[in-house]
């Protein structure tokens, strides 16, 4: 029985693991917010964030890099704490979800491209053709608005034939 209580045991306080769960998801937030857009895909920052955290910190706990569960588990509830306190305050406050969520920039307005986005945002021109055809765009005079939006994909909006 003594094995199965030290499973159980806290190796370090909970204030610790709750203070590097905390610090982790700040610091990978502000990483994935401004430094890794438009690669993210469909997944928000945030969940694409909190999916890869929980990853690590649940094979943390489990192969045993903590020398218990409850150090695992105490960051585990700390990163769903944080996960859904930045989603509540994101679906309440509009300054807290452009924080969390960049917003949709133009690429082309008028059928003309924007090189100045294109360049912030490091995207190739052939990139913006390729996803442009994607949408059935052949000419960039179609083309009223194309959006860079905040999950990493294209939309758009033609001229009315």
């Amino acid at each position: 029985m003594d094995s199965l209580s030290e499973l159980f045991r806290m190796e370090m306080p909970a204030w610790h693991m709750v203070l590097r769960g905390t610090v982790v998801y700040w610091f990978l937030l502000l990483v994935f917010r401004f430094l890794l857009r438009r690669d993210v895909g469909s997944l928000g920052v945030a969940d694409l964030l909190f999916v890869v955290l929980i990853a690590d910190a649940s094979s943390n706990a489990m192969q045993g890099e903590y020398k218990t569960i409850t150090d695992g588990l105490v960051l585990i509830v700390t990163l769903v704490g944080w996960n859904y306190l930045l989603d509540w305050a994101s679906y309440h406050s509009p300054a807290v979800s452009r924080l969390i969520e960049p917003p949709a920039e133009p690429l082309v307005k008028h059928g003309q491209i924007l090189h100045r986005t294109l360049r912030r945002q490091l995207i190739t021109v052939d990139e913006l053709m390729s996803k442009l055809r994607e949408k059935g765009i052949a000419e960039l005079s179609e083309v009223r608005l194309a959006m860079l939006e905040s999950d990493g994909e294209l939309s758009v909006r033609k001229y009315k034939s």
